[in-house]
């Protein structure tokens, strides 16, 4: 009855997925969020902007929120040694923590990640409030999924740990079928109708009911994306 929810934000690289986390960590009003993030490299840089998002967990309003940045490859490959631990450590801070949000890097499948919620240390504590998906809106009407394809291939060969090889088109339809709610992002940058056109894409692949949204610079009201109770 008193599960910690976690909201999982998936999407490629340049969708908007810490834009959304950054209006989202800014609006929080009061509510006390735990952050996981998935970054790349020696210089997490999404991890530094999280950072300058200052919400309190502790009773210090002025204390940044848990943050935690698993650099050590793809989420969804490294889900035993990376993940669970963290999520463990979160839920000995129960009582301080009202939410969970977790970036994953464009590269993660979603479905290892809501398995892992199943594992009996995490399934007593913790349940997944929503997937949400994060989708270029530009980058999908021209047929490439993400905004900058060469930059998702540079962080493929950069993860050592990474376990699976799919075309972008193959991860795009990963993330979509494990939706609960979908994003289209930077709806400023389409045309007339060009909005209607990626609807008609990503509804080939959602469930039935799931809801597909416009975003502009990730400005969302926060019980629009947390608190979706789709466990």
């Amino acid at each position: 009855m008193n599960k910690l929810p976690t909201t999982i934000v998936t999407g490629f690289l340049g969708s908007g997925k810490t834009t959304l986390l950054r209006h989202l960590l800014t609006h929080a009003n009061g509510r006390r969020l735990a952050v996981i993030v998935n970054e790349f490299g020696e210089i997490g840089v999404d991890g530094e902007l999280l950072r300058q998002c200052s919400v309190g967990c502790d009773e210090d309003a002025s204390a940044p929120m848990p943050l935690y940045e698993l650099a050590n490859g793809c989420l969804c490959c490294t889900v035993q040694e990376e993940f669970v631990p963290v999520l463990e450590t979160l839920v000995e801070r129960r009582d301080r923590i009202d939410h969970i949000l977790i970036e994953t890097s464009g590269l993660a499948l979603p479905k290892p990640l809501v398995q892992a919620f199943q594992w009996p240390e995490i399934r007593a504590n913790c349940t997944v409030d929503a997937v949400v998906a994060l989708v270029d809106g530009p980058a999908v009407l021209s047929g490439q999924f993400a905004d900058d394809p060469a930059a998702v291939d540079a962080q493929r060969r950069d993860d050592p740990n990474l376990d699976h090889d799919r075309p972008l088109r193959e991860l795009f339809e990963d993330q979509l079928v494990a939706a609960d709610l979908v994003i289209v992002s930077k709806v400023d940058e389409l045309g007339p109708g060009d909005l209607e056109r990626v609807r008609e894409q990503i509804q080939r692949h959602i469930h039935p009911g799931v809801k597909i949204i416009a975003a502009k610079h990730g400005e969302l009201p926060f019980d629009v994306v947390l608190g979706l109770k789709r466990a």
